[in-house]
């Protein structure tokens, strides 16, 4: 199999990558998550003018990729330069629902999240965990014909910059049913909804939305009524592959700070990356890495695959990753010393963003144990 990166990659990489470096300051990422927005809007509007959103779509809803590894190559220079911006969130979460499950009118929103504009995905829930059925909100239908939305949403991340948010409420059934689940386009700043925001601890910011008797009109529903459940799973799993690059892409970044610190850094009048020990331990690490570049490369390879063979090679990835994110971090916290948990140091940052890709879609525990059951299920349909 060619791993080599097209012509159009590797131009879209070597751009990001160019802008990035020349863009992304430790300052601009302290800054940006103390604003209310918790995002940089200059660093927003040169992503976007790089046509960065528009390689998460295909050329069906105004994009040009959309692919795997477009994902790949996108999320890896996110990565890299340790940025938090809802790309995740606005692009393949609510703009990956809305392309699949919208009418051609609201698929127009595509295009204007492809010209800058920011809707998140409000769908998880206290109590959930990494349940994606668990949805509790309500949505009743009204004399009028439109929805009537009660319920709360936790850890909304980009809301706080988002206008728009797509909203997932139950019509029927109970909480953990995979069918009963519709998505709804809900303006943020709809009569009844509320949100309380806070920065997170990798960066950027979240919300807590509570829905109180939110009327939705119907034609802001998408798809059909009580069957957005395999259309969650399917974006999901591309947000998942997504951050298995970028985790990628972190872990690059504090590698090459790491030898950079072994280099520079002398203890009795020589480097410490002379010290064997030390050496060994940077060895070590460095397979680690590339077997979780290998490991982001396969699930972003099988996003088009059959269900039952996707969702078994993301979570192989996701668990795989997450044990390798923690020992990057902890190898490079104890090579840097002190140095790295400080503030101003780039790597206290990227660590923290690392540690968190372990928290989100699922952390190794759960990856592992959904692996094996798929693995089970795949076996026994097989031996039918």
């Amino acid at each position: 199999m060619n791993f080599d990166l097209s012509e159009e990659r590797q131009m879209l990489q070597d751009n990001l990558r160019r802008f990035l470096r020349s863009s992304v300051t430790q300052d601009m990422l302290v800054e940006a998550t103390e604003r209310s927005d918790g995002h940089s809007s200059q660093l927003w509007k040169g992503l976007v003018e790089l046509g960065v959103p528009a390689a998460l779509f295909d050329a069906g809803v105004g994009g040009f990729g959309g692919n795997g590894f477009d994902l790949s190559v996108v999320f890896e220079e996110i990565g890299r330069a340790g940025v938090f911006e809802p790309l995740m969130e606005s692009g393949i979460l609510a703009g990956g629902l809305i392309a699949s499950l919208g009418t051609p009118k609201q698929q127009e929103i595509v295009g204007e999240i492809i010209s800058g504009r920011i809707v998140t995905l409000a769908h998880t829930e206290q109590g959930g965990r990494y349940n994606l059925t668990h949805v509790a909100t309500q949505a009743i239908k009204g004399t009028e014909g439109d929805w009537v939305l009660t319920g709360s949403k936790s850890l909304i991340v980009g809301a706080p910059a988002a206008d728009l948010a797509l909203v997932s409420a139950r019509v029927s059934g109970s909480v953990g049913d995979p069918e009963g689940i519709t998505l709804f386009l809900i303006p943020l700043n709809s009569e009844g909804l509320s949100q309380r925001s806070y920065p997170l601890n990798c960066g950027g910011r979240a919300a807590e939305l509570r829905l109180e008797r939110v009327v939705v009109p119907d034609d802001q529903r998408l798809g059909e009524i009580g069957g957005a459940s395999s259309a969650i799973e399917d974006a999901h799993a591309r947000a998942a592959a997504a951050q298995c690059a970028e985790a990628v892409g972190l872990m690059e970044a504090i590698k090459d700070l790491t030898v950079e610190y072994l280099r520079t850094r002398k203890q009795f009048g020589q480097p410490i990356g002379k010290f064997q020990a030390l050496q060994h331990r940077m060895a070590d690490l460095l397979i680690e890495i590339e077997q979780a570049r290998s490991a982001a490369i396969n699930a972003c390879g099988h996003l088009d695959a059959p269900r039952a063979e996707r969702e078994r090679q993301v979570s192989a990835a996701k668990n795989l990753i997450g044990r390798v994110a923690r020992l990057v971090v902890e190898e490079a916290i104890q090579m840097h010393g002190g140095i790295g948990m400080t503030k101003e140091y780039a790597l206290g940052h990227l660590a923290k963003r690392l540690t968190m890709v372990d928290h989100r879609f699922g952390d190794s525990d759960f990856h592992l144990e959904r692996f094996m059951m798929l693995t089970a299920a795949t076996t026994a349909a097989l031996s039918m």
